[in-house]
């Protein structure tokens, strides 16, 4: 067993059984299968089985399951190993388990310090990642502790050194280490906790670049969450990505005004650019309060002002099937399909699919695909089969799979375990090409632009 290769096989899930497989295996009874293919390298399936022995008390067999992962000195296994300890009670023996990998700095130090929080060496903790302040992920961890240690002040004028005064970067790699706009929303994250609400937002009207992390915007969060919702409407207005919007939609929602958070979303997609980042959640809303048709005349008006991008016509079919609306979904297709001068990629012919299926003609769906242009490819066999398989018609959607079997060797060693066949299965996953293995990737991120 080799860290390199399973750091490889555990990022690109490439010769190896899944997490989601391993997950239907056990949902299917094949227990065996999975205790003897954690013996032979295959990391998840040695994560399952271990937690398995620890949920039945064989706590002693579950870190032997461990053992040879953890020996390579691969750190997502001692990672895996310390959380078990720390479920047991044994949190000292996580934290020493953790302790030389946290030397790296990265996730295997941010694990740690929050280890060392959780079990009240508050001290310990912050002092190690205020080493690594530069570092979004150990700055992010360092102040989520610093309040329970009582270390905001000090926290706050390291972040607070960080925000330049004069210069303001033009980009966001023109300064090293910790970007400033990151270090205002972290002090902002402070300012909050200590009831210092209006410098919290002062500070997050001063960022340059970065406003909004996974689509959510701190700003808004922090007016909703102080029921400052005119202030909140006037933000909305001005936050160009429409996160803000759907924030104040959320909370209007919430409240019970429904006709308010529509509107908040139609105000900001009063353009098409401004829908254009609104239209999906503004479709779940309207779905959420049994109003499809509206939902669906949302995407359609979309499609017909900014085009027929592919996520659009793919939200529109999408509603069109959900909803019992499958022949106007066709209908809408073909109209597509006549302005394309009877052109139709694959792309926006695999909702055709769906929604033939769903008018009773899976058969002649498939006949279709299998005359396309691009039918015989391993992306449309992996439609057709996805389509007989959902009919319960799982040995046909092996047959289409198996000429492209290693391309999708995923989706079809799903359906050979649903089949019985896990020897095949799992013979399947295994397979790989012959690739060079990368270094193992220590858990912290480079300072480089």
């Amino acid at each position: 067993m080799d860290a390199a290769d399973l750091d490889y096989r555990a990022r690109t899930l490439s010769g190896c059984i899944p997490p989601l497989l391993v997950t239907r295996l056990l949902e299917l009874g094949h227990t065996e299968e999975v205790e003897f293919q954690a013996g032979r390298g295959e990391w998840s399936c040695a994560r399952e089985w271990a937690r398995l022995l620890g949920d039945q008390g064989r706590q002693a067999e579950a870190l032997e399951v461990f053992a040879p992962y953890v020996a390579t000195g691969w750190w997502p296994a001692a990672q895996a190993q310390a959380e078990l300890l720390e479920s047991w009670g044994r949190a000292q023996e996580a934290i020493a388990l953790a302790r030389p990998y946290a030397e790296v700095g990265g996730l295997p130090l941010e694990f740690f310090a929050r280890l060392l929080a959780r079990h009240g060496r508050m001290d310990e903790a912050v002092t190690r990642l205020s080493a690594g302040i530069e570092d979004r992920l150990l700055a992010t961890a360092l102040v989520d502790i610093a309040g329970e240690a009582g270390r905001d002040e000090d926290i706050a004028a390291l972040l607070a050194a960080r925000i330049p005064d004069q210069h303001r970067c033009d980009s966001p790699w023109c300064c090293r280490g910790l970007a400033p706009d990151t270090a205002i929303g972290l002090l902002a994250m402070i300012r909050e906790r200590q009831g210092r609400v209006d410098e919290a937002i002062a500070l997050l009207h001063t960022r340059q670049h970065i406003t909004s992390v996974n689509n959510h915007d701190q700003l808004a969060g922090l007016l909703a969450r102080h029921d400052r919702i005119e202030e909140l409407r006037v933000y909305a207005a001005s936050e160009r990505y429409g996160h803000a919007a759907q924030c104040l939609a959320d909370v209007l929602e919430e409240r019970g005004d429904v006709e308010g958070a529509i509107a908040a979303y139609r105000t900001f997609g009063g353009s098409p650019e401004g829908m254009w980042h609104v239209a999906v959640p503004l479709t779940r809303l309207l779905v959420r309060r049994g109003r499809s048709d509206e939902a669906i005349e949302v995407m359609y008006m979309l499609a017909d002002q900014v085009g027929a991008e592919d996520w659009i016509v793919d939200t529109l079919c999408t509603l069109y099937a959900d909803h019992g609306r499958a022949q106007d979904g066709l209908a809408y297709l073909d109209a597509l399909k006549a302005c394309r001068g009877g052109e139709e990629e694959w792309d926006f012919f695999r909702l055709r699919l769906r929604l033939m299926a769903d008018c009773g003609l899976l058969d002649e769906a498939i006949e279709q695909a299998r005359r396309h242009a691009q039918g015989d490819t391993s992306y449309a066999a992996r439609t057709i089969s996805g389509l007989l398989a959902k009919t319960g018609r799982v040995e046909e959607a092996v047959a289409v799979l198996e000429p492209h079997a290693f391309a999708n060797r995923g989706s079809l060693a799903g359906h050979l375990i649903d089949l019985g066949r896990v020897k095949d299965a799992v013979m399947l996953l295994k397979q790989r090409k012959s690739e060079p293995v990368a270094p193992v990737w220590p858990g912290s991120f480079s300072n480089e632009p």
